[in-house]
């Protein structure tokens, strides 16, 4: 996977959670991969972030959502993928029709993976003829942090150090990762821990 190759759309379950989020778009960003997502994926994860900011007691939910949206899309001005409407006629057969625009997309891009954590909505027999598979976000930041471990885990670990609020060691980090589940990640990056 190198970022002049491959190309993965992330569907909004894997960009809500923040720390998946922040793992994606650190290895995004090292060029592990080629980022895209849709408007609609956008509205998904910035509506879900409003509901979550709103729980926490937030004051401003949409406006911290919003804000979470923008960053994103400034720091990748190119992942917007959008024109594609022509082509939900070949996504079909779907469990869920309102996950055809995240298809879509993705054959629109050219991309190789939906990453998403509902993969039960992206049955191979419809994504294998199109030559796009869906990957969990934890398997997909396993696997690209296994492609070239050092320069991941360097990245990691420069994500892990802007953390401010609050400051996360390396272990607090992968403990913080398996409790939201992103264990085949841990299990990758246990052995490289004094580099995190």
């Amino acid at each position: 996977m190198f970022a002049n190759r491959y190309t993965a759309l992330l569907d909004a379950c894997a960009l809500v959670g923040v720390l998946k989020r922040n793992l994606l778009l650190t290895l995004a960003e090292a060029e592990f991969f080629r980022v895209r997502w849709s408007a609609q994926v956008l509205d998904e994860t910035e509506r879900a972030l409003a509901g979550i900011f709103a729980t926490r007691g937030s004051s401003d939910p949409n406006g911290q959502a919003a804000r979470q949206r923008s960053r994103m899309e400034m720091a990748f001005e190119d992942a917007l993928v959008s024109d594609f409407d022509e082509l939900l006629k070949v996504c079909g057969g779907l469990s869920d029709p309102k996950d055809a625009h995240v298809l879509a997309a993705a054959v629109k891009t050219q991309a190789a993976t939906i990453v998403t954590d509902n993969l039960k909505d992206f049955p191979a027999k419809v994504l294998g003829p199109l030559n796009i598979e869906a990957r969990s976000a934890d398997d997909f930041i396993a696997d690209t942090i296994a492609l070239d471990p050092g320069r991941a885990v360097a990245a990691i670990r420069r994500m892990r150090e802007s953390f401010r609020k609050p400051e996360m060691t390396p272990d607090r980090l992968l403990i913080t990762m398996e409790a939201t589940g992103l264990t085949a990640t841990v299990d990758t990056l246990r052995g490289y821990i004094r580099s995190l």
